[in-house]
């Protein structure tokens, strides 16, 4: 999971107000947020990853951290994000 998180540029802790400011699309899911990004090596590749709240603080400014990311690549966003609810 390391060597994808470096390959996408994934930070293994943040606050989901400074993920925002790097990938557009971010899904709040409960006690995780849902991530899809778009990375383009030869072709375009969805992936997913999923984060999880570190502690009861669930605002933009509560810590995340890595917990999922996806080695398939997907045709678009809809089919990354679902891999991460289900990861």
């Amino acid at each position: 999971m390391k060597d994808l998180a470096r390959t996408y540029r994934l930070p293994q802790t943040t606050t989901l107000e400074n993920l925002g400011e790097g990938w557009r699309c971010l899904l709040t899911f409960g006690n995780r947020v849902l991530l899809a990004g778009h990375f383009y090596n030869k072709g375009d590749r969805w992936y997913g990853a999923a984060y999880e709240f570190t502690t009861g603080d669930h605002s933009c400014e509560g810590e995340i951290r890595l917990t999922a990311v996806s080695e398939a690549a997907f045709e678009d966003d809809g089919h990354a994000i679902a891999w991460a609810m289900n990861h």
